[in-house]
């Protein structure tokens, strides 16, 4: 598992999140809260997937607290994490570093060129969300801005 801080503020902003809270809070209370957060943090939240901002309210608070909350977001920030990553990766894996390690436990060399090119994937998939907004999309004229994201915007709720 990686764990990350990033900049939510960094990039075009969060594509999905989740807020959870544990302790006695109303759900009524937190959507409100999380809706008057997301209005006064638009530019941060991309438009085009309704409804991105996902909360769930536990009514038992962690042990030695009275409420605790936790923020969980997918921001386009993320393409910094993944490009770092590749980098080293590449860097390793083009001196060979460690591979005999993993080639004597039977994995084939194979295995990390596609590892990295769906690293690579990754990161231009963030790089479109973040150059992409509600009204962009492919008209195939040439000259014209083209952005064209992978299904519709409903595939992301």
């Amino acid at each position: 598992a990686v764990v990350s801080t990033q900049s939510g503020h960094y990039g075009r902003g969060y594509l999905t999140c989740a807020a959870m809270f544990r302790g006695k809070c109303s759900t009524k209370d937190v959507d409100e809260q999380m809706l008057n957060i997301q209005s006064k943090n638009s530019a941060y939240f991309v438009e085009w997937i309704p409804s991105n901002v996902k909360t769930a309210v536990c009514n038992v608070p962690p042990p030695g607290y009275d409420l605790s909350g936790t923020f969980i977001g997918n921001s386009t920030a993320m393409q910094e994490l993944f490009k770092r990553i590749n980098e080293q990766f590449t860097s390793m894996f083009r001196r060979k570093v460690f591979l005999h390690l993993y080639t004597g436990e039977g994995m084939d060399e194979m295995e990390f060129n596609e590892a990295e090119s769906d690293l690579t994937d990754i990161i231009s998939e963030y790089q479109q969300y973040q150059e992409c907004g509600i009204d962009d999309t492919y008209d195939g004229e040439e000259g014209d801005e083209e952005c064209e994201l992978e299904g519709d915007a409903e595939d992301y709720e």
